[in-house]
């Protein structure tokens, strides 16, 4: 199996300074700041990342049970929330929300939510992140 791999660089003291992450692959460079991770600025963080790596695992993971048990996805849409909070000794991620949203023809609710449930536990990106104190799935079917 592959190794991905990804840099970030930070540039200055905390309060001013700047980073970048750059995916491996070249798919990606952005930038990040104080700012951008505790405030309202434009931007993005490491929290938002990370996001995007559950959502798009999870996702994925989702689909492939679905796969297993007989039922083809036509979309899957995840969307993560993750949360930072200043902790004693610093911040931590203490709670990610993901809000996923399926259009599989042929299941029903009560068995979608089960497979939901499971792709929260079979996730490559959710068993990293096996720290975070509360992981929250909302999962429903298209119309």
């Amino acid at each position: 199996m592959p190794v991905r791999t990804a840099t970030a660089t930070w540039e200055g003291p905390l309060q001013t300074g700047t980073g970048t992450a750059t995916a491996g692959s070249g798919a990606f460079s952005v930038r990040f700041s104080v700012g951008t991770r505790f405030g309202e600025e434009p931007g993005t963080n490491p929290e938002e990342l990370i996001g995007a790596a559950y959502a798009g695992c999870y996702s994925m993971a989702l689909a492939a049970i679905l796969g297993r048990a007989g039922y083809t996805p036509e979309r899957i849409s995840t969307t993560a929330r993750v949360r930072i909070q200043q902790v004693e000794g610093g911040f931590a991620i203490d709670r990610i929300e993901l809000e996923t949203e399926g259009k599989v023809p042929g299941i029903d609710e009560a068995k979608f939510q089960e497979f939901a449930e499971q792709a929260k536990r079979g996730c490559p990106v959710g068993k990293a992140l096996g720290g975070v104190d509360e992981v929250v799935v909302t999962a429903r079917l298209a119309q």
